[in-house]
C-alpha cells in the first residue's frame, strides 16, 4: 500500500453518537480518506449482521467484528476465533440457575437461551439496531460461535470470570458483558489485517471510545480516543480528539494529517 494507511473506527460512541446517528462531518471525512487511497475499516464488538447498513453507507468491506473474533479483509474472511463450546455450555447451565441468560452469536444471527428477559430487552434496545434475538436454546449446537452476550448486573460477572478461564469478559452495558475467547481483542484482530496487508505499523490508525477499545488504543501506534469516551480509553490513546457530536472524527483525522 506504499505510504497509504489503514484506519480502524469503532462504531458506538465513535462513528455514532448516543442516538446512534453519524455526523455529516464523519461521512465526509471518511469519503476523503477513501478518495485519497487509504483503506477505511471498522473494529467493533458488534456482530457483522448488526452493522451491515453502516458498511453499505460508508462503502466499507474490511472489518474486525466481535472484538477480534471474526475478521474480514476486502470482503474475504481471513481469521476466526470461536468460543470454547464445552466451557460455554457449562457456563450457560450455571447462568440459568442464577437467572443470568445468554445470547449466542455467530456471523449470521443471534439467539437467546430464554424466551424473554428484561436484561436482554433493555441492553439490546440501547444498541438501536432494530433487531432482537429470537429464542433458540440449542443454537450453540453444531456451529461456531464467535461471541456471546451474558446478562448480569455489574460485578456479578466476577464469579464467572474466575470459573471460566477460557473466556474474556468485557462489560458493554450495566446489564450485559461480552464473552470473548481468551486473548481475543480488537487489537489481535487488527494484527491479522496488518499481517495480511504487510503494511507498516506506522501507517495504522485506530479511533475508539470504550473499555473494549483500550487494548486497541494501547497497541496501535497511532491511536485516537473520543472526548466523549471512557477515561481508560482516553488514557490509553496517543491522542484525544473532540466528541462525536463535535466533529471528533474530522478533527482527529485533521490533527493526524490524514485529511486537510
Amino acid at each position: 500500500m506504499n505510504k497509504k494507511s489503514v484506519i480502524f473506527f469503532d462504531i458506538d460512541g465513535t462513528l455514532l453518537n448516543e442516538q446512534k446517528q453519524m455526523p455529516q462531518s464523519t461521512k465526509a471525512a471518511i469519503e476523503q480518506l477513501k478518495s485519497d487511497g487509504h483503506l477505511v475499516a471498522i473494529a467493533t464488538g458488534r456482530a457483522p449482521f448488526m452493522y451491515e447498513q453502516i458498511r453499505e453507507e460508508l462503502g466499507i468491506n474490511t472489518y474486525v467484528s466481535y472484538n477480534g473474533s471474526y475478521v474480514v479483509l476486502e470482503g474475504k474472511v481471513i481469521f476466526t476465533n470461536p468460543l470454547n463450546k464445552d466451557a460455554l455450555l457449562a457456563m450457560t447451565k450455571e447462568g440459568l440457575e442464577n437467572d443470568h441468560p445468554i445470547v449466542y452469536m455467530d456471523e449470521h444471527d443471534m439467539r437467546a437461551n430464554v424466551p424473554d428477559h428484561a436484561y436482554i430487552n433493555e441492553s439490546i434496545e440501547s444498541l438501536k439496531v432494530g433487531r432482537f434475538p429470537t429464542h433458540d436454546p440449542d443454537y450453540h449446537q453444531g456451529r461456531d460461535l464467535y461471541q456471546s452476550l451474558f446478562f448480569c448486573t455489574e460485578g456479578e460477572e466476577e464469579h464467572y470470570r474466575q470459573r471460566y478461564d477460557s473466556f474474556t469478559f468485557v462489560r458493554w452495558h450495566p446489564l450485559s458483558v461480552d464473552i470473548l475467547p481468551k486473548g481475543g481483542s480488537k487489537a489481535h484482530g487488527i494484527k491479522q489485517v496488518i499481517n495480511a496487508l504487510a503494511i507498516s505499523e506506522e501507517n495504522v490508525y485506530a479511533f475508539g471510545d470504550g473499555l473494549n477499545d483500550v487494548e486497541m488504543l494501547t497497541t496501535v501506534k497511532n491511536s485516537v480516543a473520543m472526548d466523549n469516551g471512557h477515561q481508560a480509553a482516553k488514557e490509553a490513546a496517543k491522542l484525544v480528539t473532540k466528541s462525536v457530536d463535535d466533529d471528533g472524527i474530522y478533527h482527529g483525522l485533521k490533527q493526524l494529517g490524514l485529511i486537510k
